[in-house]
């Protein structure tokens, strides 16, 4: 996974000296965020779909650590207009779990979702409510088919670990932010429409519902403290306790790229759940894990990387690209309801 919170863990690892094999089809990834250290010889790159018949089994040979950040899809407007997409990651983790097993891997740390939890739990912006790991169980509530093959993939691993003695735990992310983040996630689509002056500036929903927005760094951080403690197939949050309303993450936005447009919302827009909001006091009691930083200074470096190595026209591209998809995602959807 190139694009976002893989090309930042794999940045740490060579920075800690582990010897790497990566593997992707660069569908979604792109290979400019590894280039240096191909180059450099720094690790091993593998271009290839783990879903082509015999590459897991190929690629997990010899190795310790699997890190699986691979899936299908990103994005709220992805996840809901991609069923079939999503769906795939059941093929894809089952794939790739059962090759780790088989080549006698050392552990598994899968990168899960904060989509794993009830939906009905969810519902309710004016409640101080925080999401804890027991709280995923009877009745499962999955949130759509990216939610449900996310939790499937959590109970793979737990019986594997359970069963078959391969060590492994889930790491469940919430909202992440930071430099390489796609623009069809919310942080980055709100910097992006910032940037190129949109106005009014849109956001989807009521701007009432509830986030806690991590910075990338403390996410590749827990997810590696994650691979150090924790053998049992756990799953663990990976996400701040800071409650910030989608309307206060956008004016901030706003605020800081000196953008005074008014803003208009779309409630009849999907925008997910009312209140998601991560509870990380076990990750802290388990591997002494907790974000360092906070929202406004994590967006603010996100928007520092942007204007440093995009310009609006780029941006605009980008964002036309994303809404042309999304459209013709909608229309097969409509069709497909009729």
């Amino acid at each position: 996974m190139l694009p976002y919170i893989g090309s930042h863990l794999l940045d740490t690892l060579v920075k800690r000296g582990a010897q790497v094999r990566i593997v992707d089809d660069l569908s979604s990834g792109e290979l400019k965020n590894i280039a240096d250290h191909v180059m450099n010889g720094r690790l091993e790159f593998v271009e290839r779909g783990l879903r082509e018949p015999l590459v897991a089994d190929q690629v997990v040979k010899g190795i310790d650590v699997v890190f699986h950040l691979a899936s299908d899809r990103g994005g709220r407007g992805s996840c809901d207009l991609h069923q079939a997409a999503c769906a795939t990651n059941l093929l894809l983790d089952g794939t790739v779990f059962r090759a780790c097993y088989q080549a006698g891997v050392g552990k598994v740390v899968y990168a899960s979702s904060a989509r794993v939890y009830p939906s009905h739990l969810q519902t309710d912006p004016s409640k101080m409510f925080y999401l804890r790991e027991d709280m995923v169980g009877p009745p499962y509530d999955a949130d759509n088919l990216y939610g449900w093959s996310k939790l499937m993939g959590e109970m793979t691993l737990r019986v594997y670990t359970k069963e078959w003695g391969m060590r492994s735990v889930s790491c469940r992310y919430f909202t992440v932010d930071g430099p390489r983040g796609v623009e069809n996630h919310a942080v980055m689509a709100m910097i992006a429409h910032a940037f190129v002056r949109q106005t009014p500036f849109v956001i989807w929903g009521t701007g009432e519902r509830i986030r806690n927005w991590a910075y990338i760094d403390d996410i590749v951080h827990g997810t590696i403290f994650a691979a150090e403690h924790i053998d049992d197939g756990s799953a663990v949050n990976l996400g701040t306790m800071e409650r910030i309303r989608v309307l206060d993450a956008a004016k901030e936005v706003l605020r800081y790229l000196n953008h005074p447009a008014p803003i208009k919302l779309h409630p009849e827009m999907r925008a997910g759940p009312y209140n998601r909001v991560a509870d990380n006091s076990l990750a802290k009691m388990l591997m002494g894990w907790q974000p360092a930083g906070k929202f406004t200074e994590g967006v603010r470096r996100t928007i520092d990387w942007d204007l440093s190595t995009k310009t609006p026209e780029q941006v605009s591209a980008l964002l036309e690209t994303i809404v042309a998809k999304r459209q013709v995602a909608a229309n097969v959807h409509n069709i497909g309801s009729v």
